[in-house]
């Protein structure tokens, strides 16, 4: 009798992981098309990154009125969702497997649908900061029509920065708790939907605090740039699932301090 309920609740874990990572992959999937479609830009994601890589003027949007502010905030929150959610579904199914096996009574989707949405809520808290600093920086004409950076020393300066803190404690702490998810899970279990959504927006914290700044660099390449996009969501994943994401970690912040070490000289050479 316990070899059938066993049976039964392992039969109940694999279909609950299909359902869930079905949804997931099908979420980032609208995210992507949404994003090589244009993001409501007027032109599409490959079009735009012909329009950054030839740093064409598109001074035209840049009217900064209450549409635009919406659509610019989707625009990163969708993007965030497609560069980060393929990295997070180990997580997510994590979730759903212990919210299973807590109650099997009962399917996890409710609780894993919270954890999840707690997850982006994260993100669309970083995208509301990247809108503001995106308007900062067109008004101070430090950053081109095409979301891009027009100042060798904004470069520099994320480039450097960005560079240092992938040695910074909070950067190894941040990185550690999503390469270890089972652990934070264990320790920070809540049941119900509400116990799901914090411990999945605490654990987007925790995601945003690895990643962020790298996410700032979209202003180094363009914002719009599918390959820096592409780029930066293959390197995300990578240093979360890979065994060597720890090295992988250092070894960007040496090439970005490189990268901006090499820009400043030339900087400093051309003002000379």
């Amino acid at each position: 009798m316990s070899v059938n309920l066993s049976r039964s609740i392992e039969s109940l874990l694999r279909r609950d992981r299909l359902v869930v990572a079905v949804a997931l992959v099908l979420v980032v999937c609208l995210s992507w098309g949404y994003v090589l479609a244009g993001a409501g830009m007027g032109m599409s994601g490959f079009e735009m990154t012909r329009h950054t890589l030839m740093d064409m003027d598109m001074s035209t949007l840049a009217a900064w009125d209450s549409n635009y502010v919406v659509l610019m905030f989707f625009m990163w929150w969708i993007m965030m969702i497609a560069m980060m959610l393929p990295s997070t579904t180990p997580v997510i199914l994590l979730a759903a497997a212990l919210n299973r096996r807590s109650n099997n009574t009962r399917p996890p989707y409710g609780s894993t649908l919270s954890f999840a949405t707690g997850y982006l809520l994260a993100w669309a808290g970083f995208s509301a900061l990247a809108v503001g600093i995106q308007w900062l920086l067109q008004h101070a004409e430090l950053i081109s029509g095409v979301l891009k950076s027009s100042s060798t020393l904004l470069s520099v300066l994320l480039l450097l920065l960005a560079g240092a803190w992938q040695f910074t404690a909070w950067k190894y702490a941040c990185l550690a708790h999503c390469r270890g998810p089972v652990e934070y899970l264990s320790a920070h279990y809540r049941p119900g939907n509400k116990g799901a959504l914090i411990m999945g927006l605490n654990h987007g914290l925790y995601c945003l605090g690895c990643c962020w700044f790298l996410m700032v660099l979209l202003f180094v390449g363009g914002v719009m740039n599918l390959y820096w996009i592409t780029g930066l969501a293959v390197y995300v994943w990578a240093e979360k699932m890979l065994p060597a994401g720890a090295r992988i970690d250092r070894m960007m912040g040496v090439v970005l301090i490189a990268w901006g070490a090499v820009l400043l000289t030339t900087l400093i050479a051309t003002a000379s």
